[in-house]
């Protein structure tokens, strides 16, 4: 049964709780309250009834008048059930004045002759009696009892208590119609939380609660949830943003693989052109292997890559290499300028690639002819330049084109020809920042095109 109960009161509802918790402390105060008034009530009214007693019996005593030893009393005051008080009197033991009442009533009246002051309720009839000593010359000859008619004042606790049960229940129901309509209110924002909650999807990354500054609880509980959302949101759009770099920065190896895969099973061929065409398989796999890596690496680390040392040259080398696939395809010629004097750079070569590459990569998708690509040293950093003779950048997308989906107006005016998703320069800007270095692009280079500059500290 107990255990029922519990699971009852489990699944019921919040609000249904807390109107129950509600509800159930105020019945107990207000029963606490209502049994408590009527105790006091009961009190003050046997105290009345006790103060009358005492004063009629007082009242009759100073009345009788004894003179040579005989008893002189005033005449009877009529029927107790009549009137509601009475009084008797006895001396010696006998009785000596007494009203018109029941035999139990008698008998309880004449108990108390003899006895100490003292009161005596006989509930049949609903009286109160109170018996006092009557003396003479300071010694005691009889005895004086009062008696009351305690009907009204019962009837008047018996009332009081209906009255005050029926008001107890009034309060509560009123206060279950108000508390609930309360607790509604309450936990309305709670409710359009809820449903707002239900109808978003994983597409949703930008919707939020919005309810305003905290100024109570609830919107308290919004604003935190709209934090964390922001939180949640900002770890998919990494996720999604890892993906679609990994995804992007992939692409050129696995064209080479499957370029020298299909060139290799196209005709017999002798076994050093296999050879040659599974090193060069082998040396794309480690390709794609650095550059997880070093994605891995970016994502994890945010703003602190890990130092190390590479040349130049043979960075310079590498990515014009990397790009050998895409430059054929869209017939440009990628050149090298070497440095003047050997030149060393404080990042990883395989870190260095992954952001030089992209670079490179969007210099040969908007070429028309060249893409030249040269490196020397300005103070404590190696400024890498990759220029290109294609319709270059406006001033307007200088900013805007390393941001994630964004491509420029030279994309659009190239017609239905494939330049790209967007993703390869805020890539090598973002791994260039977190290898303390940055990616800019000047909107003319020497030939007309554009001509973009990185910054890499030197090694």
């Amino acid at each position: 049964m107990e255990r029922g109960v519990k699971r009852w009161f489990a699944r019921m509802g919040v609000r249904d709780r807390l109107l129950l918790a509600v509800l159930a402390t105020v019945a107990v105060a207000l029963i606490v309250m209502t049994v408590a008034f009527n105790y006091l009530l009961s009190v003050s009214f046997r105290s009345d009834a006790d103060d009358r007693l005492k004063n009629l019996a007082l009242d009759e005593s100073s009345r009788i008048t004894i003179s040579n030893g005989r008893v002189t009393l005033p005449q009877p005051t009529g029927e107790i059930q009549e009137f509601g008080t009475q009084i008797w009197v006895f001396v010696s033991g006998a009785t000596v004045s007494a009203p018109n009442v029941e035999p139990n009533l008698q008998a309880a009246a004449k108990s108390l002759d003899g006895q100490p002051a003292q009161y005596l309720d006989v509930p049949e009839q609903e009286v109160r009696l109170y018996g006092v000593p009557l003396y003479y010359e300071e010694e005691r000859i009889g005895t004086i009892v009062s008696g009351l008619w305690m009907g009204s004042y019962n009837y008047n606790l018996r009332m009081t208590l209906l009255a005050t049960g029926a008001l107890a229940l009034v309060l509560l129901l009123l206060l279950g119609f108000v508390g609930r309509w309360v607790l509604n209110a309450a936990f309305r924002p709670v409710s359009r939380m809820t449903a707002e909650a239900e109808a978003w999807s994983t597409a949703d990354l930008d919707r939020r609660f919005e309810m305003g500054e905290p100024h109570d609880e609830v919107t308290q509980l919004a604003s935190t949830l709209d934090g964390m959302l922001d939180r949640l949101a900002a770890g998919l759009r990494r996720e999604r943003r890892f993906s679609a770099e990994v995804s992007h920065q992939l692409r050129t190896p696995l064209a080479k693989i499957k370029a020298e895969a299909e060139l290799a099973l196209r005709r017999q061929r002798d076994p050093d052109y296999y050879q040659e065409a599974l090193t060069s398989v082998s040396q794309s796999a480690d390709q794609m292997t650095r550059t997880v890596e070093a994605l891995m690496a970016a994502a994890h680390e945010e703003g602190s890559l890990a130092r190390g040392r590479a040349d130049v040259w043979q960075v310079l080398d590498e990515a014009a290499g990397s790009v050998g696939v895409l430059a054929a395809e869209n017939r440009v010629r990628v050149r090298v300028e070497p440095p003047l004097r050997s030149l060393h750079i404080g990042v990883e070569r395989d870190i260095a690639l992954q952001i030089i590459q992209p670079v490179v990569e969007n210099a040969c998708r908007f070429a028309k002819s060249t893409v030249t690509l040269g490196a020397a040293r300005n103070g404590k950093e190696v400024v890498f330049t990759v220029e290109d003779d294609g319709p270059g950048v406006t001033e307007e997308e200088k900013d805007r084109i390393f941001e994630p989906g964004v491509r420029g107006s030279a994309a659009a005016s190239m017609g239905g020809v494939s330049r790209g998703a967007g993703l390869g320069l805020p890539l090598a800007r973002r791994l260039a920042r977190a290898a303390s270095g940055d990616v800019k692009v000047e909107a003319v280079s020497d030939s007309g095109g554009a001509r973009f500059v990185v910054r890499l500290p030197t090694g």
